[in-house]
Protein backbone atom coordinates (compact mmCIF):
# COMPACT_ATOMS: atom_id res chain seq x y z
CA UNK A 1 0.00 0.00 0.00
CA UNK A 2 3.23 1.94 0.74
CA UNK A 3 4.36 1.69 -2.81
CA UNK A 4 1.11 1.96 -4.18
CA UNK A 5 0.75 5.80 -2.57
CA UNK A 6 4.20 6.97 -3.28
CA UNK A 7 3.25 6.04 -7.46
CA UNK A 8 0.21 8.10 -7.05
CA UNK A 9 1.78 10.86 -5.20
CA UNK A 10 4.57 10.85 -8.00
CA UNK A 11 1.68 11.10 -10.58
CA UNK A 12 -0.38 13.84 -8.87
CA UNK A 13 2.70 15.93 -8.35
CA UNK A 14 3.66 16.20 -12.04
CA UNK A 15 0.06 16.92 -12.62
CA UNK A 16 0.17 19.66 -10.41
CA UNK A 17 3.22 21.41 -12.68
CA UNK A 18 0.96 20.91 -15.74
CA UNK A 19 2.96 18.11 -17.40
CA UNK A 20 0.94 17.05 -20.38
CA UNK A 21 1.28 13.37 -20.75
CA UNK A 22 -0.53 11.82 -23.55
CA UNK A 23 -1.35 8.09 -23.99
CA UNK A 24 0.24 7.52 -27.60
CA UNK A 25 0.45 4.36 -29.60
CA UNK A 26 2.73 2.41 -31.97
CA UNK A 27 2.81 -0.06 -34.73
CA UNK A 28 5.20 -2.85 -34.22
CA UNK A 29 7.89 -2.23 -34.28
CA UNK A 30 7.41 0.15 -31.87
CA UNK A 31 9.10 2.77 -32.91
CA UNK A 32 6.82 3.24 -35.92
CA UNK A 33 4.39 5.72 -34.49
CA UNK A 34 0.96 5.39 -35.81
CA UNK A 35 -1.28 7.27 -32.93
CA UNK A 36 -2.02 8.96 -30.04
CA UNK A 37 -4.56 11.15 -27.39
CA UNK A 38 -3.21 14.67 -27.47
CA UNK A 39 -4.96 15.68 -23.98
CA UNK A 40 -3.12 15.34 -20.97
CA UNK A 41 -2.87 11.97 -19.06
CA UNK A 42 -5.08 12.76 -16.39
CA UNK A 43 -7.93 13.55 -18.62
CA UNK A 44 -7.83 10.65 -20.68
CA UNK A 45 -7.49 8.41 -17.75
CA UNK A 46 -10.31 10.25 -15.77
CA UNK A 47 -12.77 10.52 -18.60
CA UNK A 48 -12.34 6.60 -19.29
CA UNK A 49 -12.88 5.83 -15.57
CA UNK A 50 -15.63 8.13 -15.44
CA UNK A 51 -17.48 6.69 -18.46
CA UNK A 52 -16.87 2.96 -17.20
CA UNK A 53 -18.20 3.63 -13.70
CA UNK A 54 -21.96 3.74 -13.88
CA UNK A 55 -21.61 0.61 -16.08
CA UNK A 56 -19.25 -1.21 -13.06
CA UNK A 57 -21.79 -0.20 -10.23
CA UNK A 58 -24.64 -1.42 -12.55
CA UNK A 59 -23.49 -5.12 -12.93
CA UNK A 60 -21.12 -5.08 -9.71
CA UNK A 61 -20.94 -3.74 -6.86
CA UNK A 62 -17.20 -3.58 -5.51
CA UNK A 63 -15.65 -3.78 -1.71
CA UNK A 64 -12.43 -4.61 -3.00
CA UNK A 65 -9.91 -3.25 -6.03
CA UNK A 66 -6.54 -5.67 -6.37
CA UNK A 67 -4.79 -2.92 -8.69
CA UNK A 68 -2.11 -5.41 -10.86
CA UNK A 69 1.60 -3.20 -10.91
CA UNK A 70 2.39 -0.69 -12.04
CA UNK A 71 -0.08 0.00 -14.58
CA UNK A 72 -3.16 -0.33 -12.99
CA UNK A 73 -2.20 1.97 -10.10
CA UNK A 74 -3.36 5.24 -11.52
CA UNK A 75 -6.59 3.84 -13.10
CA UNK A 76 -7.55 2.54 -10.01
CA UNK A 77 -6.96 5.53 -7.73
CA UNK A 78 -8.73 7.80 -10.38
CA UNK A 79 -11.64 5.08 -11.02
CA UNK A 80 -12.40 4.84 -6.97
CA UNK A 81 -13.68 8.33 -6.72
CA UNK A 82 -16.29 7.19 -9.20
CA UNK A 83 -17.44 4.50 -7.43
CA UNK A 84 -17.95 5.72 -4.09
CA UNK A 85 -21.36 6.04 -2.99
CA UNK A 86 -22.97 8.84 -0.91
CA UNK A 87 -22.96 7.07 3.28
CA UNK A 88 -20.32 4.39 2.34
CA UNK A 89 -16.54 4.80 2.83
CA UNK A 90 -13.95 4.33 0.04
CA UNK A 91 -13.42 1.03 -1.69
CA UNK A 92 -9.88 -0.32 -0.13
CA UNK A 93 -7.16 -0.46 -2.95
CA UNK A 94 -4.70 -3.07 -2.15
CA UNK A 95 -1.67 -3.84 -5.23
CA UNK A 96 -0.29 -7.12 -7.02
CA UNK A 97 2.78 -6.69 -8.78
CA UNK A 98 2.79 -9.27 -12.06
CA UNK A 99 5.06 -9.52 -15.09
CA UNK A 100 4.64 -10.77 -18.83
CA UNK A 101 7.52 -8.21 -20.11
CA UNK A 102 10.91 -9.37 -20.91
CA UNK A 103 13.56 -7.31 -21.29
CA UNK A 104 15.70 -7.53 -24.47
CA UNK A 105 19.35 -7.12 -22.87
CA UNK A 106 20.34 -4.76 -24.85
CA UNK A 107 20.33 -1.75 -22.44
CA UNK A 108 17.56 0.13 -23.71
CA UNK A 109 13.67 0.07 -22.57
CA UNK A 110 12.42 -1.97 -25.27
CA UNK A 111 10.68 -5.01 -23.65
CA UNK A 112 8.40 -8.00 -26.04
CA UNK A 113 6.05 -10.18 -24.32
CA UNK A 114 7.36 -13.16 -22.42
CA UNK A 115 5.90 -16.68 -21.83
CA UNK A 116 6.06 -17.02 -18.25
CA UNK A 117 4.04 -14.68 -15.48
CA UNK A 118 5.98 -13.52 -12.62
CA UNK A 119 5.03 -12.11 -9.39
CA UNK A 120 6.69 -9.38 -8.36
CA UNK A 121 4.09 -8.37 -5.73
CA UNK A 122 1.49 -10.42 -3.55
CA UNK A 123 -1.08 -10.39 -0.85
CA UNK A 124 -0.55 -11.09 2.59
CA UNK A 125 -1.61 -14.73 2.58
CA UNK A 126 -1.99 -14.92 6.17
CA UNK A 127 -5.36 -15.92 7.57
CA UNK A 128 -6.61 -12.65 8.74
CA UNK A 129 -5.78 -10.94 5.10
CA UNK A 130 -7.36 -13.53 3.44
CA UNK A 131 -10.60 -13.03 5.46
CA UNK A 132 -11.28 -9.98 4.32
CA UNK A 133 -11.51 -11.10 0.70
CA UNK A 134 -13.99 -13.95 1.07
CA UNK A 135 -17.77 -13.34 0.03
CA UNK A 136 -16.95 -9.69 -1.02
CA UNK A 137 -16.86 -8.52 -4.66
CA UNK A 138 -13.14 -7.92 -5.78
CA UNK A 139 -12.43 -5.11 -8.48
CA UNK A 140 -9.36 -6.15 -10.50
CA UNK A 141 -8.06 -3.25 -12.43
CA UNK A 142 -4.97 -2.94 -14.75
CA UNK A 143 -4.18 -0.64 -17.74
CA UNK A 144 -4.19 -2.71 -20.77
CA UNK A 145 -5.64 -6.33 -21.84
CA UNK A 146 -3.24 -7.43 -24.97
CA UNK A 147 -2.70 -11.34 -24.48
CA UNK A 148 -4.85 -11.42 -21.56
CA UNK A 149 -2.29 -13.85 -19.90
CA UNK A 150 -1.69 -11.77 -16.78
CA UNK A 151 -5.28 -11.15 -16.57
CA UNK A 152 -5.67 -15.08 -16.68
CA UNK A 153 -2.99 -15.62 -13.90
CA UNK A 154 -4.39 -13.01 -11.84
CA UNK A 155 -7.93 -14.54 -11.64
CA UNK A 156 -7.10 -18.06 -11.99
CA UNK A 157 -4.15 -17.57 -8.56
CA UNK A 158 -6.91 -15.06 -6.67
CA UNK A 159 -9.16 -17.62 -7.02
CA UNK A 160 -7.25 -20.42 -5.82
CA UNK A 161 -6.15 -18.23 -2.48
CA UNK A 162 -10.00 -17.43 -1.96
CA UNK A 163 -10.72 -21.15 -2.03
CA UNK A 164 -7.89 -22.38 0.37
CA UNK A 165 -8.90 -19.57 2.86
CA UNK A 166 -12.54 -20.50 2.62
CA UNK A 167 -11.71 -24.32 3.42
CA UNK A 168 -8.68 -23.07 6.17
CA UNK A 169 -11.42 -20.83 8.00
CA UNK A 170 -14.57 -23.02 7.45
CA UNK A 171 -16.60 -20.29 4.86
CA UNK A 172 -17.43 -22.28 1.92
CA UNK A 173 -20.71 -20.78 1.47
CA UNK A 174 -19.83 -17.63 1.03
CA UNK A 175 -18.89 -16.60 -2.72
CA UNK A 176 -16.26 -14.24 -4.25
CA UNK A 177 -17.03 -12.28 -7.43
CA UNK A 178 -14.13 -11.50 -9.39
CA UNK A 179 -14.51 -8.73 -12.19
CA UNK A 180 -12.26 -7.20 -14.48
CA UNK A 181 -11.25 -3.20 -15.80
CA UNK A 182 -8.84 -2.17 -18.09
CA UNK A 183 -8.50 1.00 -20.07
CA UNK A 184 -7.89 -0.64 -23.14
CA UNK A 185 -8.52 -3.66 -24.56
CA UNK A 186 -6.47 -4.81 -27.82
CA UNK A 187 -8.44 -6.00 -30.61
CA UNK A 188 -6.58 -9.60 -30.75
CA UNK A 189 -6.52 -13.05 -30.54
CA UNK A 190 -6.11 -13.81 -26.98
CA UNK A 191 -3.47 -16.68 -25.59
CA UNK A 192 -4.97 -15.82 -22.04
CA UNK A 193 -8.77 -17.44 -21.07
CA UNK A 194 -10.89 -15.43 -18.10
CA UNK A 195 -13.54 -17.72 -17.02
CA UNK A 196 -16.81 -18.14 -18.75
CA UNK A 197 -18.88 -17.18 -15.80
CA UNK A 198 -17.40 -13.85 -15.85
CA UNK A 199 -17.46 -12.98 -19.49
CA UNK A 200 -21.42 -14.32 -19.60
CA UNK A 201 -22.45 -12.10 -16.72
CA UNK A 202 -20.51 -8.75 -18.18
CA UNK A 203 -17.94 -8.97 -15.37
CA UNK A 204 -15.51 -8.00 -17.37
CA UNK A 205 -15.14 -4.25 -19.01
CA UNK A 206 -12.91 -2.25 -20.96
CA UNK A 207 -13.00 1.08 -21.35
CA UNK A 208 -11.86 1.55 -24.90
CA UNK A 209 -11.04 -1.39 -27.41
CA UNK A 210 -8.15 -0.55 -30.21
CA UNK A 211 -6.49 -1.85 -32.73
CA UNK A 212 -3.38 -4.25 -31.96
CA UNK A 213 -0.55 -1.50 -31.27
CA UNK A 214 1.97 -0.71 -28.74
CA UNK A 215 0.45 1.40 -26.09
CA UNK A 216 3.09 4.02 -24.19
CA UNK A 217 1.87 5.10 -21.28
CA UNK A 218 3.41 8.00 -19.51
CA UNK A 219 4.27 6.55 -16.44
CA UNK A 220 6.29 4.03 -18.22
CA UNK A 221 8.65 7.20 -20.14
CA UNK A 222 11.88 8.28 -18.73
CA UNK A 223 12.01 11.75 -21.03
CA UNK A 224 8.26 12.90 -20.64
CA UNK A 225 8.65 15.67 -22.70
CA UNK A 226 9.87 13.90 -25.55
CA UNK A 227 6.95 11.41 -25.06
CA UNK A 228 4.32 14.21 -25.00
CA UNK A 229 5.85 15.69 -28.29
CA UNK A 230 5.25 11.96 -29.85
CA UNK A 231 2.16 11.75 -28.43
CA UNK A 232 0.55 15.01 -30.24
CA UNK A 233 2.13 13.92 -33.11
CA UNK A 234 0.47 10.13 -32.86
CA UNK A 235 -2.93 10.45 -31.72
CA UNK A 236 -4.55 7.08 -30.77
CA UNK A 237 -8.00 7.98 -31.56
Amino acid sequence: MIQLMIVLNIFLVSMAFGRRAAIFATSIPRRSFIACVANSLFYQVHKLCQSSADEILTTFHPNLMIAIGGGGYVPARILRSFLKRAGEPNIPIQAIGLSLYEDLGRGDAEEVPGTKVTRTQWLDLSSLEMANLIGKNILIVDEVDDTRTTLEYAVRELQKDVEQAQKQLGREGEKTNFFVFVLHNKNKSKKGVLPADMMDSGRYHAAVTTDDVWICYPWEAKDIDEHDALAKENPLF
